[in-house]
């Protein structure tokens, strides 16, 4: 080295032992400038790649970047004059003088260059520079203070050399200031378009590294709780736009490849096996491939392509994070030896102290920067999925649809691609843990030497006891997630049926269903608290059990080994960072099976058969005819026998085709085939043209009812009143508070049942497409409206007349007027032809019309149309509907008037017109002033509020009540209690390291090691104690709420559920009460551990170097306000992304509904689009979350590296009065201490969030309830009503507080066994009047007795089970049909045989394998609507009570069935009072009487053939019916 730079290069004396340290000049020169030189050209070329790849487009010149630029030119100058003047003066003295001013100045043109280059490619701040400028300024710091002395000593020598050194020096500060600031974004980039764009993606790279940029939301939330509007755009490369293309690509050719596989194997073997076999292909198929041999395609390798390298990123900072971790013990190592030498420099000491501190911030950097590339993967992985998973629940088979429910898929999305998020954060631990432990290790064999391996061994042992204890909390937790998906199933299908249910008064049997599964989850959750407390004893036992048995070996192998200071805590500090790796290793072992067996469910699921899309041919087709099927058979699923066979169709261009039959023959499968929507096992279908479809049950989407009829086209106002009016949904509108803006509750809530089917029709009209598949559109609507519809819309003279139809009907009325009939049986065509020909060939079709007509054909043609119109026009004026009933008939003008005032303003005189039903009140404070919430009349469902603002004490107050208040102190004290034996151990190690060495030996090592081990074991009993106590408490606290939320919820009035979305209900029993069940008690758990150990290592450091005090205060208050302003922020982002995630699942299941109608009309991208706008408007609150927690860890851990300094500083400072062993207590203590103080505010925010399912829990446990469902002392006798005499006394109801009447003033008596038809206009109370009778409304004035007894005043249960109805949508809950009819199981099996044969039901049961066990799928979906509809009358038929109720019943059932059915009333209910809901006349023109409501009042009640006398309104309904 002498040759080469004329002087030493390395002088201990001069560096090291000396009060005032300096570097060799030689030294100086060579690798002090070397140093940023060599990092600069080594980052360079892969820097330079990763440019090439994310081109951001140019930014424009500005003075920043010309500045830079200069200030680069000016270094390489500077650099270059250094170099020439060695040239020139002549002879070079040494070659260090050439070769240092050369590679600093190539390295600075290489600066300037990247300058541009950057700005070419779009980096508006770049991070390598600024590490370049900074470690160049760093290493010219020591040349600056020696210069500056030498001159001081002698003067300075060589001019130029001086003085261009400072220039150069002067440049490098600009140079590293100004790389702090930004260039502007790029050209053409979105942020410039973006309105709110994330500052992200324009930060610096300081601020990124600090998450700086993130301050502005925390201050913005800490001021005011932060909104929608406030949060960012989702960056582009996060949005589902290009997300989850990316993951679908990788899909796809991974399915493709493994199918080449499959078709390989398939190929080579099937040579093999064929050869054998004579039964032809298909046996030999069945035999090659067994299930198990066909490969599956790896969704896990799809994923690793589409984000594993992004990943990799993260998992490069993870190893830098890893290694710098092992610095800081080294350093303590140090720092004690500089204790016990009494004489080193005093510098050294604060050397250490600084470089500790500096250790530690790196490393919180870095380890940051992993978890912001871990997150962000998670979050895309969850985008990905979901946007996956919603795409293929577009195109599944129905079979496939069948073996999973809407409530499983749902899971798919939430849990399972939750787990992966989750997963993502931990899985660089899989090769981290195991390099972090090898490291340590090495470092404990350098201190302890050979005794480490005890400690080791306790390791290895305690390894299958985690992994035991992991595998166990598994099994739990799949068990668990059973019990939990069969909860929520349940309580799904009881919300989806709670009316039926209050109608049955079978709430008691449900919720003892509910009940059980709950109380079989509970024992499960107490299981794994067991296994709970013996983990986390194993938590913290693990490292305190490994170092004593180290310490016990190491000092009593060898007498001569002295246990000091120095060994004892840099291997506590050691075990200490073992301490993580190894309890994250089972966890993330454990986490990854989790994931693996999401992996699979969500795997199987997109592997699912697809709906074939070329099933239904759409081009070939031959002439003449839009629609063919030749001799096509088809069924549900491949496995299931054939619904239909030996079909043929041809339909010709513009005809109507009615295809008609009984319950059950194949009508709705034969348009679900023409649809594509079902297996073609053989045959051809073709349809030329696109198709509009018209659901047998109509689909409503939750959006307005313009939105509803439009369906994604584009708005022409001519055409959509044309349809309205042709609908016959103008007179609806004008009754609906908001007009067609009106918003749609979920399933259509706040429509009637044929206003629903009206507006399915509007939107099939609306489409104008070419087939139109009607699935018997006109049994929900009145005879009348029926008749309005054909005549507009479908038949030979309405819109569609040119179009091509296919209708499926029940109503003979209109058989006449259509083109061609098709007769289904049992599942094939028995007959085709026209009307007439139909007729004249006398077969099945003549004979089942014969029974039917009532009158002839010609004669209902002869009606005076005039007449007709004029009637059908008084008619219509008091169609309104059924829910809100409606203002006085007022003049236009005055409606007009009404409308826009609603908008603008409340309109006092009349409030409730506009705030009728479309108000929901999700908070009970909006209950309390309905005139603020008047403008947004028409919301029918509002948005779920979500709690602002810091959580009340009250809800904590709650918990603990919950909980318990005994047993929270009880917790408490024990916590105390383990942190006090802790303490006592270290101390009691700390004063047994200064043990003074007598002759090279320690004495009384075994009691000190005895002392030792009881203290350390104390603390792990009372931890295992107090986690157990604690874990109790919170699933004693979960069965509490759950079991008010459960009652309350049976208990609540059908008003309720009505306006608030099932999904918010469903949430309540899902989310909420899993976090009550394991988050919160979790949660609480972390928070108090990390509360008391923070604590207790303050006490520590406080007492060995008391002056730390004074920092205590500045230290909390800088904590304090970080932890609020972050608390607030995180808790209110937390619930903005809890708010917004409801909709994706909401939204979800509304398109599993229905799935065949978005197919039907092609709407499947449109609906994929709506997804993924609704997961990126959740994870735009989502990701500032993320960024948050990594906000507040930098400045947390800022907080913790500053007292791991003052406690390194305040030790050198006082270093003559402490023990070497109190100097190791103090800084390793205070090295832990940042995790505690990270996890504290992360668990005080967790907390404050979670509590929050408390809260909502509670509130909805204390929705009003309806009357009891027992009253003691007013219980009527057992066999009441004897006769079934009903009356009503001017009886008055409404639907909610606040809106009009929907009945007024009724007063009518019923004598027993009468038989009463009630008919009138959609909405004029019919249905109501039936919810009147059994309490589901309650009277707003007068009083309905039942055999004399007030029915007011009896408990619901008494009244409700005493009455019977067949309700208007019927209900099945899934489960056997027994259970369906019987769920007490109060009769015997004969009992119901003997039902199933009087509702005819008797050969579809017979026929099943499984008889009355028959198992209905979730809402009966594997019955058709008929079938369904006498299942319901059978349940009337086994309770036979004196009074029923008959609904609309009769909607969906052909006319035989109907017939069956008005027989067996007749019959079975001959003594029995009977109310019927008519829609067809000609069931009650036998009836005693009839009661035409209209408006809520009774517009005339007498025997048939006396009001038919009358000419009045019933007149009116029987001639458009035909039977007048």
């Amino acid at each position: 080295m002498k040759l080469f730079c004329g002087s030493e290069f390395w002088n201990a004396n001069l560096t090291l032992y000396t009060e005032s340290p300096d570097l060799t000049p030689c030294f100086q020169n060579t690798v002090l400038v070397w140093i940023p030189c060599i990092f600069l050209w080594a980052a360079f070329p892969f820097y330079h790649f990763y440019l090439k790849q994310n081109n951001k487009g140019y930014i424009v010149m500005s003075i920043l970047n010309k500045v830079k630029t200069f200030f680069g030119v000016l270094l390489w100058l500077i650099c270059w004059l250094d170099l020439f003047y060695e040239i020139g003066k002549g002879r070079i003295q040494y070659p260090v003088n050439i070769v240092t001013p050369l590679i600093l100045g190539i390295t600075m043109l290489l600066a300037t260059v990247l300058i541009q280059y950057e700005r070419l490619k779009g980096v508006q701040s770049s991070g390598l520079l600024f590490i370049f400028w900074l470690l160049a300024l760093l290493c010219a710091i020591v040349p600056f203070r020696s210069r500056i002395l030498e001159a001081i000593d002698k003067g300075v020598s060589d001019q130029l050399r001086f003085t261009t050194f400072y220039i150069y020096f002067g440049l490098l500060l600009f140079q590293l200031i100004l790389s702090c600031f930004n260039e502007k974004p790029p050209l053409f980039s979105s942020i410039v378009t973006d309105s709110n764009p994330c500052p992200e993606s324009t930060a610096g790279f300081l601020s990124t590294m600090t998450f700086w940029w993130f301050t502005s939301m925390a201050v913005k939330g800490y001021k005011n709780p932060l909104e929608e509007k406030d949060l960012w755009s989702l960056n582009k490369k996060d949005t589902s736009e290009i997300v989850v293309p990316t993951l679908l690509k990788n899909w796809e050719t991974e399915k493709a490849k493994v199918q080449r596989k499959n078709q390989a194997i398939y190929s080579t073997s099937s040579n093999k096996v064929l050869n054998h076999i004579d039964g032809g292909t298909e046996e030999a198929e069945v035999l090659l491939l067994g299930k198990n041999d066909m490969k599956q395609p790896s969704f896990l390798k799809a994923l690793l392509k589409a984000y594993g390298p992004y990943f990799l990123i993260g998992s490069v900072y993870k190893l830098m994070q890893d290694l710098i971790s092992f610095v800081n013990p080294q350093l303590l190592n140090l720092l004690i030896k500089f204790t016990l030498q009494k004489d080193a420099p005093n510098w050294w000491g604060f050397t250490l102290a600084f470089l500790m501190f500096f250790c530690a911030l790196l490393q919180t950097i870095i380890l940051h920067q992993h978890f912001q590339y871990c997150f962000v993967t998670g979050m895309r992985l969850r985008t990905a999925i979901i946007g996956a998973i919603y795409r293929k629940s577009l195109v599944i088979t129905n079979s496939a649809k069948r073996s999973s429910t809407v409530g499983e898929i749902v899971n798919l999305m939430s849990v399972d691609a939750q787990r992966f998020m989750d997963l993502t954060t931990f899985l660089n631990m899989l090769w981290s843990a195991p390099l972090q432990i090898i490291l340590a290790l090495y470092f404990l064999w350098q201190n302890l030497g050979p005794s480490v391996l005890a400690g080791v061994a306790v390791m290895v042992l305690l390894i299958p006891l985690n992994a035991a204890i992991a595998m166990k909390t598994r099994a739990f937790q799949v068990e668990q997630m059973q019990y939990k998906d069969a909860r929520i199933k349940l309580m799904n299908e009881i919300l989806n049926g709670i009316k039926v249910l209050k109608l049955y008064a079978w709430e008691k049997s449900f919720k003892e269903k509910v009940q059980q599964i709950r109380e079989n989850e509970l024992k499960v959750l107490r299981k794994s608290a067991y296994l709970g407390a013996v983990s986390i004893f194993a938590w913290t036992s693990a490292p305190f059990l490994v170092a004593l048995t180290t310490f016990a070996v190491y000092v009593t192998v060898d007498e001569k080994n002295v246990l000091d200071a120095q060994k004892a805590f840099v291997s506590l500090s050691l075990f200490n960072l073992l301490r993580f790796p190894l309890n994250m290793l089972p966890q993330v072992i454990s986490s990854l099976v989790q994931a693996s067996v999401s992996l699979k469910r969500i795997q199987s699921f997109l592997s699912h058969d697809e709906l074939d899309p070329d099933s239904v041919d759409k081009n070939n087709i031959a002439s003449g005819c839009v629609v063919t099927i030749m001799n096509g058979k088809f069924s549900w699923a491949k496995s299931d026998p054939a619904t239909l066979h030996s079909i043929n169709v041809m339909v010709p261009h513009g005809s109507l085709l009615a295809v008609v039959g009984n319950v059950g023959c194949g009508k709705s499968s034969l348009v679900s085939a023409l649809l594509g929507e079902m297996e073609k096992l053989e045959g051809e279908i073709a349809i030329r043209g696109s198709v509009a479809y018209v659901s047998q049950q109509a689909w409503i989407q939750n959006a307005t009812l313009r939105d509803n009829i439009l369906f994604g086209k584009p708005y022409n106002a001519e055409k959509y009143r044309g349809i309205l009016e042709a609908c016959a949904l103008l007179t609806d509108l004008e009754m609906l508070p908001g007009g067609d803006q009106t918003e749609i509750g979920e399933k259509g809530i706040n429509l009637s049942g044929g206003q629903k089917q009206r507006v399915s029709i509007a939107r099939a009209l609306y489409s104008e497409a070419d087939v139109y598949l009607l699935d018997d559109p006109l049994s929900a609507v009145d005879a009348h409206v029926a008749k309005h519809i054909f005549d507009n819309v479908i038949g030979p003279e309405g819109l569609l007349k040119d179009k091509t139809r296919i209708l499926v009907t029940h109503s003979i009325t209109f058989l006449p007027q259509v083109d061609n009939i098709v007769v289904l049986v049992d599942g094939t065509v028995s007959e085709m032809g026209s009307y007439q020909e139909l007729l004249t060939q006398n077969g099945a079709f003549a004979e089942f019309l014969r029974n039917y007509a009532l009158e002839d054909v010609e004669e209902d043609e002869a009606i005076e149309l005039e007449e007709e119109e004029e009637d059908f026009l008084d008619d219509t004026l008091s169609n309104h509907i059924d829910m809100v009933d409606s203002e006085p008939v007022v003049s236009e003008v005055r409606k007009q008037f009404i409308r826009q005032i609603s908008v603008i303003s409340a309109d006092l005189e009349n409030p409730q017109k506009i705030s009728t039903r479309k108000r929901k009140c999700s908070e009970r404070k909006a209950a309390e002033h309905p005139p603020d919430k008047k403008p947004s009349a028409q919301k029918l469902i509002h948005a779920e509020t979500a709690e602002t603002g810091r959580v009340k004490l009250q809800v904590f107050w709650e918990y603990m009540k919950a909980v318990g208040p005994v047993l929270c102190v009880f917790i408490c004290f024990l916590y105390c209690c383990q942190n006090a034996a802790a303490i006592g151990a270290n101390v009691w190690l700390s004063d047994w390291t200064s043990d003074s060495v007598v002759n090279g030996t320690q004495t009384e090592t075994s009691m000190r090691v005895g002392v030792y081990a009881a203290l350390g074991l104390t603390q792990g009993v009372l931890v295992m104690i107090s986690s157990f106590t604690l874990a109790l408490g919170g699933i004693g606290a979960a069965r509490n709420l759950h079991s008010a939320l459960l009652e309350n919820k049976f208990c609540t009035p059908q008003a309720f559920f009505d306006t608030t979305p099932l999904g918010r209900i469903i949430n309540r029993f899902s989310k909420d009460i899993y976090v009550i069940d394991e988050v919160i008690p979790h949660t609480i758990l972390m928070f108090l551990s990390t509360l008391f150990s923070s604590v207790a290592t303050l006490i520590v450091i406080i007492a060995s170097t008391p002056l730390f005090a004074v920092v205590i205060v500045p230290l909390a208050i800088a904590y304090f306000l970080v932890q609020r302003f972050y608390v607030a922020t995180s808790r209110q982002l937390k619930r903005l992304e809890s708010v917004s995630r409801s909709p994706i699942y909401s939204h979800f299941s509304e398109t599993i509904t229905g799935t065949s109608v978005i197919r039907a009309y092609g709407r499947q991208d449109a609906f994929v689009l709506i997804s993924d706008k609704k997961v990126d408007e959740n994870q735009k609150s989502y990701y500032p979350n993320i960024v948050s927690n990594r906000w507040l860890g930098i400045r947390i851990e800022f907080i913790g590296n500053c007292i791991v300094l003052f406690a390194a500083l305040f030790s050198v400072i006082g270093r003559s009065k402490l023990t070497p062993g109190l100097v190791g207590l103090s800084v390793s203590y205070a090295l832990q201490v940042t995790m505690s103080l990270n996890w504290m505010v992360r668990m005080t925010s967790d907390l404050e969030s979670n509590i929050v399912a408390v809260e909502r829990v509670k509130e909805y446990s204390e929705t009003e309830t309806e009357a009891p469902w027992i009253v003691p002392d007013k219980r009527p006798p057992e066999d009441w009503p004897t006769q079934g005499k009903v009356e009503f006394n001017d009886y008055s109801v409404r639907y909610r507080e606040g809106l009009d009447l929907v009945l007024k003033n009724l007063t009518l008596q019923v004598k027993g066994g009468e038989k009463i038809g009630i008919v009138g206009r959609t909405g004029a109370g019919k249905s109501s009047m039936t919810l009147c009778l059994f309490r589901i409304l309650e009277a707003a004035a007068g009083e309905i007795t039942i055999d004399g007894v007030k029915i007011s005043e009896i408990g619901l249960h008494d009244l409700r089970s005493k009455l019977t109805i067949i309700p208007q949508d019927p209900v099945l809950f899934s489960g056997t049909l027994r259970m369906n009819l019987d769920p007490f199981e109060k009769y015997a099996d004969e009992d119901i045989w003997k039902v199933l044969e009087l509702s005819h039901l008797n050969k579809f049961v017979s026929s099943q394998p499984a008889g009355i066990n028959h198992e209905c799928s979730e809402g009966g979906e594997n019955l058709s609507v008929g079938q369904r509809q006498l299942v319901c009358l059978a349940r009337a038929l086994l309770r036979k009570t004196r009074i029923l109720v008959l609904d609309e019943a009769t909607a969906a059932i052909d006319l035989e069935t109907d017939d069956l059915i008005q027989s067996t009333i007749r019959t079975q209910f001959e003594d029995c009072t009977v109310f019927t809901i008519a829609h067809r006349l000609n069931t009650i023109l036998d009836y005693t009487k009839v009661l035409v409501l209209d408006k809520g009042e009774i517009a005339e009640f007498d025997t048939p053939t006396n009001l038919i006398a009358k000419k009045g309104i019933f007149y009116g309904m029987a001639k458009d019916a035909g039977l007048a």
